[in-house]
Parts: structure tokens; sequence; C-alpha cells
């Protein structure tokens, strides 16, 4: 293709005018590249309207690659698809076509050409069939033990392998047309760049594959297509070789995806990537032909970009489409530069190691399953992805080119020349920044040796090893998993992934060398125990056992159980953070203790509370009852309030609650960061008999599972009524008061601003979370919130019966959790021998995030994690509560408000929209549990309609 001149009116190639500059004018400066990822930006009423600009607007506006983006950017649930992406997309906007005729007659215009719309015309037509691949270079074998696979291939090679699908119904039954017939009406899950989840019917998806010409079609990649069609599960079975998955001790919800139905057209595939968290994979093909390619660990493909956050780790890749690399950038590769590659037919089976880069293009229609796992070859590197810090994720996936240049020279001082035919590292570092840079560069012919593997590569691997040991020194030692920001791009929360290796720890005692080590590198888990230890001496409590020197359960800090003792480290958000955690915590065990409580029998007993601090090469450790504040604070030079110096507990609930207020809508100031790798708080507590919750909720009978409710509504009660210590210094929390009229306690106000400032952010902190809320409800937050809620909320908690009084706040717990619930063995009246066989609820833990404010905030854990939405156990659990949920009447029966804030008034005196709000404005991503709990949510089309069926039954409480 001629490029264009500048100047208008150019001559094209054959003569003709060229229409471009003229055509699009000041834009004529763009390349067309960019001009169709501008116009994606638009709306499609606005794409039609540009159209009508001029002949290569038009054509720009009608390219179906355009349309295809517009449409799953605004697709919701499942998608028909209308024989081209502009009638797709018009379909979902409610265009209805008038004049047939004039829409099947597309204009043409000569006088413009264009060399990227060409080549996104030929990936979008081109067929495969065309294409000549041999069997390539993967090994195959047919008949292999697990031991040979062990030692050959696991963690270590790709291999190719036969026989393992051949007892398989799904080898004779998992063609197009027959999974067609049986499945057609079954929605599946369809892979496509958009951060939508969209579905299609199956029968939907084989007519939009007959009919489509799309450069990077979609494709059935489904991970929950057991639940949809449980009947496919038992079509297959995991082969022998791949048995062992660490993943599987996980509980259902927590479990990230890891098997995946794949259906996919001609030209269709994966473009290059590497599998979440480094896990590795087995792949088996039903029907039909995929293209595999693959490198090893830290050979970035050439075309392929690694971007690496350097705040969480999140790691992104920018890559071609698959087509798009075996047209445009395997030609460029000189034959030792290629990928190891293979052809994939049906019955076969392909292993890809932890870490090894790979890209798939099926050569025509296909069917395939999959599935990841964890084993104990390639746990250490899964560990290691979840570890906090972003240079070892970067080196795991791009070897040592995402090393600075300065470490770059260390490596290369340490890189030795085997023989006069190696390159050194600094060699090869910069040819290898070449070829991912332009796309080029100088090569060296060498041989293959025998695996099909290039001398090249093995050279290049003298300087970099995709060993546990070696990457493991990449590792950020100032970082700790409690910190720092948890990378979105994880396979599993931070929580979960505390609460799997705690589980492993317990489930495989034989391999607590290795699960130790992996928790060394996930959690720094060496480093707390050193801490326990130094507090284990000064308290004079037992060693700990090799059993107990893994931090248990999901926390937000290390707690370790041993003999009869309980002892937590509070490390989480850093030194100020856990100063004020454990502050209000000793706070509260104060004032309970001087209550009277019932609920003081059902938390556990406080032995002992301190500082633990590194100073000067050793640990020292002093006894803190948080009545004051600790020497190493006040000898810091750090800035403390003259009220906290007076205060009965300087780290309690108020000084606490005034610091969030200080910090409402910015950052928290990193106050005591000079001390905060190197100092810790702790408290001892009684270790209590039994178990948490979230190890027994599957053993419950029904008759424990509602004493588990009536108990949390009996402790609750308790907690609300609880007396909570008098507000210090109003003066500073009822700055800027804007309702003064309305004699609010500085304790409301607070609660109120608090939720106001959630409000400002709540839909980009919505988005960030990549919930499957639809973009209509998205859009009417504003509106269901209205900025009046916050007045009326607080007329909620006027005391009518005495006046203008307001009713006080209550203390909040705010995660009654399934972690923090403990379940003791007792033995019922029907247990033979006086053997247990039943668990009741004997404490609550963890009161280090005590806030004040409306006691309905407590239900929302409870109900969502606690008894995932059982309507009678809530039902159970409410009875027992017993206190009232509102505080006053409508102040409309006055006769003393508006219509419109009668309206909103009435509203929030209904639990049930209250209760909603809170959800939508909560710190913590309620609304993802409640889609996952309750399916129908996803086709709500209002907040009302799913504040009912979560909430609703608040409303008869």
């Amino acid at each position: 293709m001629q490029q264009m001149e500048d100047s208008g009116g150019a001559a094209t190639p054959f003569g003709q005018r060229d229409r471009r500059p003229e055509a699009l004018g000041s834009l004529s400066v763009l390349p067309d590249e960019t001009i169709c990822v501008l116009l994606e930006y638009l709306a499609p009423r606005d794409i039609a309207h540009l159209a009508c600009v001029s002949s290569v607007m038009y054509i720009l506006c009608n390219e179906e690659p355009l349309w295809m983006s517009l449409c799953l950017r605004r697709a919701k649930g499942p998608l028909e698809y209308k024989g081209s992406w502009k009638k797709t997309t018009l379909h979902l906007e409610g265009v209805t076509q008038e004049n047939e005729d004039a829409y099947r007659k597309p204009l043409h215009f000569d006088g413009f050409n264009s060399l990227y719309l060409y080549k996104r015309f030929y990936r979008c037509n081109t067929s495969l069939d065309g294409f000549s691949f041999d069997d390539g270079n993967v090994e195959r074998r047919r008949e292999i033990s697990l031991d040979e696979f062990s030692k050959e291939y696991d963690a270590k090679k790709p291999v190719l392998l036969s026989g393992l699908a051949d007892s398989w119904p799904a080898s004779n039954t998992w063609t197009i047309d027959q999974l067609s017939e049986k499945y057609g009406e079954v929605a599946f899950r369809i892979s496509q760049r958009s951060p939508n989840k969209i579905s299609m019917k199956f029968k939907d998806y084989i007519s939009y594959m007959k009919l489509q010409r799309d450069e990077d079609p979609l494709y059935v990649f489904d991970d929950r297509f057991g639940d949809a069609a449980p009947e496919l599960l038992k079509d297959y079975s995991v082969p022998h070789l791949f048995q062992e998955d660490w993943f599987e001790i996980l509980d259902k919800e927590n479990r990230p995806p890891y098997r995946w139905l794949i259906v996919g057209p001609e030209r269709s595939g994966a473009s290059w990537h590497v599998d979440p968290a480094l896990t590795s994979a087995w792949n088996t093909l039903l029907c039909g032909r995929k293209r595999w390619a693959l490198y090893p660990p830290g050979k970035v493909p050439l075309g392929v970009t690694v971007h690496v956050n350097e705040d969480d780790g999140d790691v992104s890749i920018d890559t071609p489409s698959s087509l798009q690399w075996w047209l445009d950038y395997y030609p460029l590769l000189a034959d030792e530069d290629k990928p190891i590659e293979c052809t994939l037919l049906p019955g076969e089976t392909i292993y890809v190691p932890s870490g090894w880069w790979h890209c798939i293009l099926n050569l025509e229609p296909t069917v395939a399953v999959t599935q990841n796992f964890v084993n104990k070859e390639n746990f250490g590197f899964v560990c290691l992805d979840m570890a906090p810090g972003y240079q070892h994720k970067g080196v795991c996936r791009a070897g040592l080119l995402a090393l600075d240049d300065g470490n770059s020279e260390e490596m290369e001082e340490e890189t030795h020349d085997e023989d006069e035919n190696t390159l050194s590292y600094s060699d090869l570092t910069r040819k290898e920044k070449r070829v991912r840079m332009i796309g080029g560069g100088e090569t060296e012919n060498r041989e293959e040796d025998a695996n099909g593997v290039s001398k090249r590569y093995n050279m290049w691997k003298n300087g970099f090893s995709y060993d546990i040991d070696f990457l493991a020194t990449f590792l950020d030692k100032e970082r700790d998993h409690y910190n720092f920001p948890w990378s979105m791009g994880n396979s599993v929360g931070q929580r979960e992934m505390r609460g799997w290796l705690s589980k492993l720890w317990v489930l495989k005692p034989e391999m607590r060398k290795l699960i130790w080590k992996g928790a060394c590198i996930a959690l720094n888990a060496e480093k707390w125990l050193r801490c326990l230890e130094e507090v284990c001496t000064f308290h004079n409590l037992p060693s700990v056992t090799e059993d107990e020197k893994l931090p248990v359960g999901t926390g937000s800090n290390p707690v370790y159980l041993f003999s009869d003792y309980a002892v937590k480290l509070f490390v989480e958000g850093g030194l100020e953070q856990s100063m004020y955690g454990l502050g209000t915590e000793l706070e509260f065990y104060d004032i309970l203790g001087r209550a009277g409580s019932p609920l003081k029998s059902h938390i556990p007993d406080v032995l002992a509370s301190g500082i633990l601090y590194f100073e000067k090469g050793s640990y020292k450790v002093v006894p803190w009852d948080g009545k004051k504040i600790p020497e190493i604070l006040t000898s810091s030079n750090l800035a403390f309030d003259a009220s906290m110096l007076k205060s009965d507990f300087p780290f309690g609930i108020w000084n606490k609650t005034l610091l969030e207020h200080r910090n409402q809508g910015k950052p928290a100031p990193d106050s005591f960061g000079s001390l905060s790798s190197h100092v810790w708080p702790y408290i001892i507590t009684q270790r209590c008999k039994g178990k948490i919750f979230a190890q027994l909720r599957d053993d419950l009978t029904w008759s424990d599972a509602q004493n588990l409710a009536s108990f949390l509504g009996q402790q609750l009660r308790n907690l609300h009524l609880l007396p909570y210590p008098p507000v210090t210094r109003p003066e500073l929390l009822n700055e800027n008061d804007v309702h003064e009229e309305l004699k609010i306690p500085p304790e409301w106000k607070v609660f109120v601003d608090a939720l106001c400032q959630k409000k400002k952010d709540v839909t980009s902190r919505l988005e960030n979370w990549g919930n499957p809320i639809p973009r209509a409800l998205m859009n009417t937050i504003d509106e269901y919130i209205p900025d009046d809620f916050f007045v009326d909320l607080l007329h909620v908690f006027k005391d009518t019966d005495v006046g203008d009084e307001m009713k006080s706040c209550t203390w909040i717990h705010s995660d009654v959790m399934d972690d923090n619930i403990h379940m003791e063995p007792y033995a019922d009246d029907d247990s033979v021998s006086g053997q247990h066989n039943s668990w009741r609820p004997s404490h609550i833990l963890d009161f280090s995030d005590l806030s004040i404010g409306d006691p309905i905030y407590d239900l929302i854990p409870i109900y969502l994690d606690v008894i995932r939405g059982d309507a009678d156990l809530f039902k159970k659990l409410l009875e027992s509560y017993g206190l009232p949920l509102n505080r006053s009447k409508s102040s409309a029966e006055n006769g003393t408000t508006t219509k419109t804030a009668d309206s909103t008034r009435k509203k929030v005196l209904c639990p049930s929209y209250r209760t909603m709000c809170y959800c939508i404005l909560h710190e913590e991503n309620v609304l993802g549990a409640m889609f996952s709990i309750w399916d129908e949510l996803r086709t709500a089309e209002s907040w009302e309609q799913i504040e009912q069926t979560v909430w609703g039954l608040l409303n008869s409480y």
C-alpha cells in the first residue's frame, strides 16, 4: 500500500484522487488505527451521526470490529447475534430498521486506501485451511506412569499425551452438533475483551460461529459450565496424572476458577499469556484441531509487553490476538527464536507447566476442556505469585529483562560464560530488549538440541532460572502480606490466601516443610514466628511447637494458637492503625468488665497485652494496658494531641473516631511511619476450646444452625445495649456542623458524615471491585441514595417518647463473620457414650474493628457471610435480638415536611432501605457477596428490587 501524502487531493496508486485529506479534515493527521480507537469511545447514536459527515467517516464508522466493540460494551445477560455486529448493537439500542432495502445496500467509495483496514479485513476473512504445520517439536507420549510424569515433566516442560481421554464419554459426544442438540437452550459464558460478563445460549452461539467473520471471534470459555449443565461433568474425569490439586480444599465460593469448557470457531483462540497464579494446566481436545505455541518462563514472546504495577504487583499484558501474532509476528522470527509448537488433535492432552507462556489458535471449530491445578511441584511458585511486591512478578514472567539496569549489572557479575559460544547476560539482555521494542534484531544460527529446545535458550537460562529459590531472591523483604496492596489480578483474595495456607498446614502434615517454605515466601511467616517467640519468652509462655508455628485462619493479622493461649500480633495497616485497633479493644474490654454484661461470658479472657519492638539488633517487650501512650512512641518525637495525653484510653474509640473523621476523603497520613516496620502491639487471650465456625459450616445440623442464629441475636443485643464512653472533645467532632438545628450528638454526625464521604466515590469504588452490577443500576445510585437521605437518617433516631432527644448510637462489631465465631463440641441428649455429635456457639472474637453507629450495620456481615442469606435463620436471629431497628415514628405525621422529604423519610424509616444504602456505601465488597448468593440479582432492574429480595424481611420485624 502506498502511504498517503499530507497534501489534499494527492493521487492514489490508480490515478484516483485521494479523498482522505478532504474527508477527514484536521483529523487526517491521525493514523487510521488511532481514529478507529477513538471511535470506540463514542455512543452508537453518535457513530451513526458521524457516519454522515463524509465518505471516509462513513467507511470507518461502518467497520464491523467497531460495532463489535460497541455491542460488547453494552451487552448484558444472554446475547443474541443478529447476523452482524451493527445489527446486534442497534437491536440492543432498540433501533428498528424501517427501510431494510436501504440498510442492505452499503455505500461504496473509491479513492480511499488503508493498510490498517486491509490487514484487519484479511484477518476477518482469511481461511486457515492453507496453514501448513507439521507435528511440531513438543515431545509426545502415550503411556506414561505418574512417577515418570513427575520426574520428567511436572513443573519442568510441556508434553503432549495420548490416550488419557479414550474412556471418556465426551470423546464421542462432545461434537458441535451433539452439544448443540442437547444444550442448545443453555447459556454459557463467552470470552471477549470486555469488562462485562456476557453469555449466549449455545444454539445462538453456534449460529454466530457459522455467520461471523471476526478477526478475533468470540468463543465459549466458561468456568461455570458445571453449574449451567451439570451433566457435562459426568462426561470426563481428571486424568490420573493431574489428580493432585491443593486448591481443592478451598470452599467453592473461595476457590478460584479452575476448569473451563472451551468451544471456538476457526481463527479464534487464546492470545499469549501465563496462567493465573503460576498454576499448571492440562487441556484436552475433543474435536477439531488446535495450534499451540509455547515459550519457557521468562521468555517474553515477540510483540508482547508485560506491565507490572509497582504499587500492588498487578500484572497486565499487551498482546496481539492469536491470529494476528501468527500472521504478523511469527514470520519475523528466526528459526532459533521460534516457539515450541505442536498441533493438538482430538483425544490428545497437552500439559502446560507453571510459568510457561502459551498461545492457541483454532484451525477449525473445536471443543475442549481444561483445568488448572496446584500440586507440590508448583506450590512454591503459586505462593511467590501471591507475595506482595512487584519485582519478582516481573522476573517470573519477563525474566531478567524485568530488572532495572542496576540489578542487571549485578546479575551480570554473577553470570559466567561456560565456553566461548555462550552469550554473556549483558549481550543477551540488550538483544532481547531490541526484540521486544522494535520487533526485530540480530540473530545467531544455532542448531536445535535433541529435545527441540535451542541452545540459545539454554545459554539464556544461565542468567535466568525458573527456580523457586532463585526467584525468591527478588522479593521485596520490606513488604509484608498484611500491609501492602493486594493485586486485583490475584486468583484468590488476601484473606483466602492465608486461610488456604492454614488449611493446608492442618490437612497435609506430611508436606509441612514445603508449606512452611511457601508461607515464608507469601506471608513472611519466619519473621512473625520470631516475633511470637519473643512475646512468649517475655510472658513465660510455653514454646511453640513445630505444628503450631504457622498463623491460623484468615484474619487481618497473624494469630497463633498454642497450648491454652491465643496470641495476636497487630500489624495490618501499619503501627498507627494497629495502636488504635488494640487501644479500642482494650477500652471495650474495660467497659465490658465493669458493666456486668452477659456478653462478657462469650468473649475470650484477656491475659496480657503489650508492645514488641526491634531496637539496636534485638527485640524488646513492654506491657501495655491501653491506658497510656507507650514510651517507645513518646520518645520518638511523634506529635500527640493534648487531649490524647489526658484521655483514659489515648488510643480508644473516640480518638480513633476523631482520626478517621479528620482523614475522610483523603489518604490517611502515616504518622508513625518511621516506627511501623519494627514496632508491633500484641494481645494474649485465653484459647477457646473447639473450632471456628468457618471450619464447621458444612458439619452443623439444622438444630446447631438455629442455635447459632439465636446466639448471635442475643449477643448482638448485649453488645448494642452496652454503654460506650462519653465523647471526648465533641467540639472537634462538631466543627462545620450543617445540621445544628437538629441538635445532633457528635457521634451521630460522625457516622452520617462518614456515609456522605463514602457516597462521593461510591461509583468508582464499585467499578474497581468489578462486581456484576448492571450499568443501569450504577447510573441510578445517586437517585436511590439522595442527599437528603443523610438528613432524614438522623430523624430515624429521634426519640419521640422523650421529646426532641436523639437516641444513642451503639457499639458496632462490624466484623461478625464465619472466622470470628467460635463453636465448642457438646453431647446432646441423643448422643451415645457421651460422645459429642453437635456444636454450639461459645464466643465472639476480634473486637479491634469496633466503631460507634447504627446497630443495623452489624446485621450485614452476619446475614451475608455467616448464614449466607438463609431467611429462616435470619428470622431466628431477629427474634432473639428483640431490639427496635427504628427509634421514632415518621415526622410526616406532624405535618412538618414537604411531599418529597416525606417520601424520603418514609423510605429511611424502612429498615430494608436503610440497610441497602449501607450495603452500597460499605467499605467492603458487600454487593459482590449479595450477587453471589442471589443469582436473580444479576437481572434486577432497580435497587428497590435488590433491596426487597435481600432485606425485605426486616420490614416485617
